[in-house]
This record gives structure tokens, C-alpha cells and sequence, in this order.
């Protein structure tokens, strides 16, 4: 099985510093409007969450 890589870095990357009490899909209804688009902050930070109900405060997650 191929190691994942993580996403790239551009110039349009946003960040997302996870603060006590956010789920991906707060983020997501907060970042796009919808909280079912969480998979799309979860596929972006896949070398850093391994599961998408566990984030943990302090994260700096991608928001693609």
C-alpha cells in the first residue's frame, strides 16, 4: 500500500486552527455553508487525521 502524501501547499491554501468544541462539521457549515462538506476538509488533512470524528484542539488543518 502507497504512503499518503499530503496535499500541497499553494498560495490559496486557508488554514484552520482547531479551537475546543469544533467538528469537521462545524467547520464545514462555518468555512462553506454546509456541514455535510466536512469530507472535503477531511480528504484535504488525511496525513494528519486518521479519523473524522476525532480532531483534537491546536490542529492546523488545510481548508481546501
Amino acid at each position: 500500500m502507497a504512503e499518503e502524501t499530503p496535499a500541497p501547499d499553494n498560495e490559496f491554501t486557508q488554514w484552520h486552527v482547531v479551537k475546543k468544541g469544533e467538528t469537521l462539521s462545524k467547520i464545514a457549515e462555518e468555512v462553506y455553508g454546509d456541514p455535510a462538506l466536512y469530507t472535503k476538509i477531511f480528504e484535504a488533512n488525511k496525513d494528519v487525521i486518521k479519523n473524522p470524528n476525532l480532531i483534537e484542539i491546536g490542529w492546523k488543518l488545510r481548508i481546501p
